[in-house]
């Protein structure tokens, strides 16, 4: 598999099943369920892929262990370095302790307490900035000789996430359509990868928050863009930047993109709380949002897949989100 960011042609579900074999026993199996409630306020059949059981809280595992896994002898000695707000943050940490490597991990002073926590707990080396994330782990990979492990500007990180998707259709073949929250893509271009090899016809709808829509600007400008601004409640969305290869996926396999406010984010964490006891993270949410706020619409009795792609809130968040 090329990594070429510019001339590379897209990950293939070869690809995605090649990542499942290397990825093995190490992630769960995560379930699918089907909510009668958010299907009768719909009027679709809608059905829960809950990655928030998966190992760290969220589906970020399957990229970094399918990157992490072509490091050589020496890259592993010398260790990785890596940036996230949080989920990626601490599946690396996890991924790298688990095979016996150094992970450094740059953070935002601005990320969840709780995200920063759980990822120096997972023994990662955390570096925070007010600064530029990518940049710092740039200058921190050239001055100590470790290996980046991008958050969703790689093929292989986007082929472990197309795990997800490759599950949901063992367990739903007939899916019409997969609603994906978007931050910086990696998820959303491995769902497509993935639907478009076993179910062409499925729509994959990517949802961003109005606050953090690098995706949505970057297919209006016709290339990547970083967006025009980051001020939102789903952390896990806001992505300072538009990766090359994500652009290609979602621009290349017909990907639809969608926004919608924080407070249709917030109105459907609290509804998958409350009326289906998942506790879900503000990113998580986003799909059910654009479905209940009228961003989406589908045929009555469509088969929707929704991923809840993580639970990494801490109580100190959801104090603000009453």
């Amino acid at each position: 598999m090329t990594t070429d960011t510019t001339v590379a042609p897209l990950v293939t579900l070869d690809d995605v099943r090649a990542a499942r074999a290397v990825i093995g026993d190490r992630v769960r199996r995560t379930p699918m369920m089907a909510s009668a409630t958010l299907s009768a306020m719909t009027g679709a059949d809608i059905y829960l892929k809950l990655e928030l059981f998966q190992k760290t809280g969220s589906f970020k595992v399957r990229g970094a262990l399918n990157r992490m896994d072509q490091l050589t002898a020496e890259e592993r000695k010398r260790g990785v370095v890596t940036l996230s707000a949080g989920n990626h943050a601490q599946a690396v940490a996890w991924a790298a302790r688990a095979m016996g490597v150094s992970a450094t991990v740059v953070m935002p002073t601005t990320a969840v307490r709780s995200k920063v926590e759980a990822t120096r707990g997972y023994g990662g080396d955390v570096v925070q900035t007010s600064g530029d994330l990518l940049g710092t782990a740039q200058a921190l990979q050239a001055e100590r000789g470790l290996t980046l492990i991008h958050p969703f500007d790689d093929d292989r990180v986007i082929a472990g996430a197309g795990t997800v998707a490759l599950e949901a259709f063992e367990d739903l073949p007939d899916a019409d359509v997969l609603l994906v929250g978007c931050g910086g893509g990696g998820v959303l271009s491995g769902t497509s990868v993935t639907a478009r090899g076993l179910r062409p016809a499925a729509r994959v709808i990517g949802v961003e928050p109005d606050g953090a829509c690098g995706m949505r600007q970057s297919l209006d400008h016709g290339s990547p863009v970083p967006p025009d601004r980051l001020s939102t409640i789903a952390d896990g969305l806001a992505a300072p930047f538009t990766g090359v290869r994500n652009f290609a996926h979602v621009q290349g396999l017909g990907v639809e993109m969608v926004t919608v406010p924080d407070e249709a984010i917030i109105e459907a964490m609290w509804l998958l709380i409350e009326r289906c006891k998942v506790l879900a993270e503000p990113a998580a949410a986003a799909g059910l949002a654009a479905l209940l706020a009228g961003k989406v619409t589908v045929a009555p009795g469509a088969k929707v897949v929704l991923l809840v792609t993580g639970g990494n809130v801490d109580r100190e968040r959801l104090r603000t989100l009453g």
